[in-house]
């Protein structure tokens, strides 16, 4: 009982409830005594050591040294031999009940792609083996399932690869429209709608919860299941899978295709119902081709994405350009994004004030995550990187409107007949509408409405890669660098506030500005030039003889 004027309460106990406590405790010992003499187990003596006494005591130390050392590493060349086996058993695993007429050649340019790539990854361009890699699965596949994100699928489309698979042969294009549970239903509607004109088009959404191959997890009690669990329109891909199959007469390899992060290898993933394939935030994690298969009948081969055009817009480059290969600038990226995105639905969903310009966004966005750098001044390139990782990644939802009436040039009536040949399209779309109704998808209110800037260009020839040498690089950074110091320097402190706000070192940010800014910053910058001119002129050269 706590007494009113000390702190701590008392101590004290009746001697009834000590001495029942105590009898407790003897009884719980001999209980452990008695378990511990059936087991048969002693408890363990105490190593004295060599007493001082000892002669050769060094020598005797020494050689327990020794001793342990060995015993060290015959435990590390044990674990090492136990994962190689482990590995062994996963590679049989993956190849057991596939043709191996089938999969030879296969296999062979696989093994060949790979051996070549640990020879040439230090001195070949990381984007002219992603343009190998993308050739291989395209003509190894008799089935391309193209995976575009459903909140902007025509800026996932790309029309120079469309147009290989068009020239490849006899092979089907099908689309498959992931992320669906992003979008407004109406808006997944109207786009499924719009696809299935040209191409078959599969509605799906991947499930990013799978267990890992080869871990063991404690069997516990079935739970309701996750809505990241859940894998929505893989009964329909199947059927359709197994439809042209039956039609093909023979084994069938589908490649799966698409720009980074639009979950290529996620549905990989759910359709196997297993963590195959390496997943992940990041983009461009997939960097060489990786067979899987399915069934005796079907194998699926991941690729690695698309290499951008730098020719696209800067909004492309910013969506689609995968951070591994590319060094982003997290400013410009954003800000990209930000211009052609609806500022009043930005607002209400990143809860922040209303804004100006992107600059001012982005110190807004700082304050309210609590982003901030040394002296407590808001961290604006921290804030462009998280406005443009959440849009290129898997959690924020926004859209995009279908347009009214377009056709691509690449594609024809013959062409998307022969498209749609062997493919039960009735039963597609009965499926199509059950994935539709067990979709959960966002409000019109509470998603972003997004301007998209139409097909996205790509690279599949590695001639059109432009190799450029890092010193290079360095070299225009630093160029950059000096010459916007020097502009700040030089002008007053009002116009280094306005120019702050929406200029940036790169071409592609300044395409993006309005033009009424690039016309006040080009004024300003002659108005500069005028100023060096003149203090150029007065400026006397003591270096020269003017006798």
């Amino acid at each position: 009982m706590k007494r009113p004027k000390l702190k701590k309460a008392s101590k004290r106990m009746t001697c009834h409830k000590r001495y029942k406590i105590q009898k407790k405790v003897r009884a719980h010992h001999r209980k452990l005594r008695k378990e511990a003499k059936k087991r048969g187990r002693k408890k363990p003596r105490k190593d004295l050591g060599v007493p001082n006494s000892a002669p050769f005591k060094e020598a005797l130390l020494r050689e327990a040294e020794l001793r342990k050392q060995r015993l060290e590493e015959l435990k590390q060349q044990q674990k090492l031999d136990r994962q190689k086996e482990q590995e062994k058993k996963r590679k049989l695993e993956t190849n057991t009940g596939v043709e191996p007429s089938n999969m030879e050649p296969v296999k062979e340019e696989f093994g060949q792609c790979s051996a070549k790539n640990k020879t040439k990854s230090g001195k070949q361009n990381p984007k002219k083996l992603y343009c190998q890699e993308l050739k291989k699965v395209i003509e190894a596949s008799d089935v391309v399932l193209e995976v575009l994100d459903a909140r902007d699928p025509l800026g996932c489309r790309c029309p120079q690869v469309e147009e290989a698979i068009v020239q490849g042969g006899q092979k089907k294009l099908v689309l498959v429209l992931n992320k669906s549970d992003l979008v407004p239903k109406e808006n997944l509607e109207n786009w499924l709608n719009y696809l299935k004109k040209e191409l078959p088009t599969v509605v799906f959404r991947a499930s990013t919860n799978l267990k890992d191959k080869g871990k063991i997890t404690k069997v516990r009690r079935k739970a309701a299941p996750f809505k990241s669990e859940v894998c929505i329109g893989k009964e329909g891909l199947w059927k359709l899978l197994g439809g042209f199959r039956e039609t093909f007469g023979k084994a069938i390899q589908v490649g799966v295709i698409g720009f980074p992060n639009v979950g290529k290898s996620s549905i990989i993933n759910s359709l196997k119902q297993e963590r195959i394939c390496n997943v992940g935030v990041s983009m461009g994690l997939t960097r060489n081709m990786q067979v899987v298969p399915l069934d005796k009948q079907i194998t699926i081969i991941d690729a690695p994405s698309f290499i951008v055009s730098p020719l696209n817009s800067p909004t492309a480059l910013a969506l689609r350009s995968p951070a591994s290969i590319e060094v982003l600038k997290p400013v410009e990226a954003a800000t990209a994004i930000l211009s052609q995105a609806d500022a009043r639905q930005v607002v209400l969903k990143f809860t922040v004030p209303d804004f100006k310009n992107s600059l001012e966004f982005f110190t807004f966005l700082a304050q309210r995550r609590g982003l901030h750098q040394k002296g407590g001044s808001p961290n604006v390139e921290g804030a462009a990187k998280l406005l443009w990782s959440e849009w290129t990644g898997g959690s924020l939802s926004y859209y995009c409107h279908p347009p009214t009436s377009w056709t691509p040039p690449h594609f024809n009536e013959s062409i998307v007949t022969d498209m749609k040949w062997g493919l039960n399209l009735e039963e597609l779309e009965k499926n199509n509408a059950h994935s539709m109704e067990a979709i959960r998808g966002p409000r019109l209110a509470s998603s972003i409405l997004f301007q998209s800037s139409g097909l996205t260009n790509g690279i599949i020839e590695e001639k059109e890669i432009t190799e450029e040498l890092p010193k290079q690089k360095e070299r225009k950074q630093e160029e950059g660098e000096d010459y916007e110091d020097k502009d700040n320097d030089q002008e007053g402190a009002e116009e280094a506030d306005e120019k702050s706000s929406d200029s940036f070192p790169a071409k592609k940010a300044w395409e993006v500005l309005p033009e009424k800014f690039q016309a006040d910053e080009q004024s300003a910058q002659c108005y500069v030039l005028d100023r060096m001119t003149e203090e150029e002129d007065d400026a006397y050269d003591f270096s020269t003889d003017y006798v």
